[in-house]
């Protein structure tokens, strides 16, 4: 009996042991993008540490690992028409398991370098979680059998989906931030695929950020999401909102982690402007009679024009962004949203968690306004905040005030950035578009240990888990170790 005790508690340890090693959403554990494993490679590439590589379609997902799989989506084209792709690989080898295709039920709006397959999926290690802007919800088991599935949709984001799915108790939690006025907050049941609660939030648009989860010291937990203009808090029970922060920019990030119980958070959107300032707009009322020439109580596109201010520019610049409905046209809705694009800030902040109602005269603890990432989020790691700028400037902060420590431009960062920064083994792995991967000696004061170029461009957050690292390109899968 003594013999057999022993035995469970080292299964049992393994157990744990091997759950604490998994990578199960999009940047890891409640989006921190930080692993505890250890003895990562610092120099690697397509002839160098390499465990296995397995060639995919192309995809902007992250690989998500838990236990002995790896699940991760894709999309494939011939001539016209593009498949929608689920795989599954062996963690150890990466051979391909199995592949199954969700049907393609719409065609959804996609800007930039945005791809079909860019939401992350999220796992449980027995089944797997994914979504796609143009059919919705699927679970699948470890053995590729269809478990259930959840259309949803059509959606009108300006860039097309960003956001991921991720899974609290036994709910999948997916924000739908779109610019029609019908966004919502949705958790679905995840045994049987049955909607559990819906939150309309007819006030939010653009959304492009992956929830956390928050525990509270007291109260039950909650859905941390980044909405246009706003922070916002809802119970995972029911989806009630309990607390909120105003003023933020309108193209928020996901949050770069906890640290007790503030979070910290970049946000991008019009206009680029400086520390401060913003762009002067008028009513809608005066709009009308300064552009609708055809007395149509609308601004045609074509009306739009001018260089008198900057309200002239932006407007002329951004007017597909501005049209939330795309007809072309903006009406009183559309120009009230371009006056908040117009007078928000844009910036990178550490905002308390908690409370009830509106926090925003005593939650935020500061706020950086110079240049931030327009896609990559930030990261917290061993005390130091990391940035990386689209021009390849990264900054490292002290958390507590917002102090720079230290800012500098990458060796060799020529590259937009999309793929948001990971850390793990006292290392920062950051990843430009061209495929340089920059390994960093994680400190306020940090320097580059290696820069290491792939073979292929790369939009991907990569994934870190048992003393290896994932790092998916335009072409394929790879995983790294020493």
């Amino acid at each position: 009996m003594k013999i057999f005790s022993i035995l469970l508690l080292i299964s049992v340890g393994l157990t744990n042991a091997l759950a604490a090693d998994d990578w199960s959403q999009f940047r890891g554990p409640n989006g921190t993008g930080v692993s505890g494993t250890t003895g990562l490679p610092v120099e690697f590439g397509p002839n160098k540490n390499v465990v296995w590589k397995t060639e995919l379609p192309p995809g902007h997902s992250s690989p998500v690992l838990a236990g002995k799989r790896i699940f991760i989506t894709a999309h494939s084209k011939e001539k016209d028409t593009y498949k929608l792709l689920v795989f599954c690989l062996d963690r150890e080898t990466g051979k391909i398991l199995w592949q199954r295709e969700v049907s393609r039920t719409q065609k959804g709006r996609l800007e930039n370098v945005n791809s079909p397959a860019s939401p992350s999926p999220v796992t449980d290690g027995a089944n797997v979680y994914v979504f796609f802007q143009e059919f919705g919800l699927v679970s699948f088991d470890n053995a590729g059998k269809e478990r259930w599935k959840l259309p949803l949709g059509p959606f009108n984001m300006f860039y097309g989906f960003g956001a991921s799915p991720i899974l609290v108790d036994d709910k999948v939690i997916l924000p739908v931030d779109q610019d029609n006025p019908t966004s919502y907050l949705l958790a679905v049941d995840k045994n049987s695929g049955k909607v559990r609660w819906k939150v309309d939030r007819p006030g939010v648009i653009s959304g492009y950020s992956t929830p956390i989860i928050y525990q509270p010291k007291e109260g039950s937990k909650q859905i941390v999401v980044p909405e246009s203009f706003q922070l916002s808090a809802y119970s995972v029970a029911d989806g009630k909102r309990i607390w909120w922060v105003r003023g933020l920019a309108c193209e928020m990030k996901s949050i770069a982690s906890q640290d007790g119980d503030y979070l910290y958070i970049n946000g991008w959107g019009f206009p680029t402007n400086q520390p401060g300032e913003q762009v002067k707009t008028i009513a809608f009322e005066d709009a009308l009679v300064r552009y609708d020439k055809n007395n149509d109580k609308m601004i045609e596109k074509t009306e739009a024009v001018g260089t008198a201010d900057s309200m002239d520019k932006w407007l002329n610049l951004g007017f597909e962004a501005f049209d939330l409905d795309r007809d072309q046209k903006l009406d009183s809705r559309d120009w009230e949203i371009f006056r908040s694009m117009m007078a928000s800030e844009n910036g990178l902040l550490a905002i308390k968690m908690g409370g009830t109602g509106d926090q925003t005269a005593s939650a935020i603890r500061w706020r950086y306004q110079k240049p931030v990432p327009q896609v990559p989020s930030t990261l917290l790691y061993k005390g130091v905040l990391y940035m990386i700028n689209d021009s390849g400037i990264l900054i490292s902060f002290d958390p507590a005030t917002g102090n720079v420590l230290k800012q500098g431009r990458l060796r060799g960062a020529i590259d937009k950035y999309f793929s948001s920064p990971v850390a793990a083994d006292d290392k920062v792995f950051l990843i430009g578009e061209g495929g340089a991967v920059s390994v960093l000696k994680a400190a306020g004061d940090w320097q580059v240990l290696a820069v290491n170029e792939l073979d292929d461009e790369c939009f991907a957050t990569p994934a870190i888990a048992d003393g290896k690292i994932y790092i998916r390109t335009r072409s394929a899968l790879y995983c790294f170790g020493t």
